[in-house]
């Protein structure tokens, strides 16, 4: 079993993206609870959404200027990519 292949359940795919919501709220939660003041909240807020934008940048600059042909299974993957360069895996 190829561990960075591609989930094909939507199911699993659904269960997945649950999973990563229930454990960032957590977190945050426990976070919060430690700290419960505006500026943790703020900060968690920041983290957040600097991730995500992150997220969003690295799929967009790799699809748009490194071309459609190479697909990527997750961030793993693409940090890969960029790293070893577009080297054929032979594995």
């Amino acid at each position: 079993m190829k561990i960075t292949g591609d989930i094909k359940s939507p199911w699993l795919i659904h269960a997945k993206g649950a999973l990563f919501v229930l454990s960032g709220a957590f977190a945050a939660t426990l976070l919060f609870a430690q700290v419960p003041t505006i500026k943790t909240a703020a900060l968690i807020c920041i983290t957040v959404w600097s991730f995500c934008r992150f997220y969003y940048y690295l799929f967009y600059v790799i699809d748009r200027y490194l071309g459609r042909e190479k697909r990527f299974s997750g961030v793993f993957d693409v940090l890969q990519f960029i790293f070893r360069g577009d080297q054929d895996k032979t594995s």
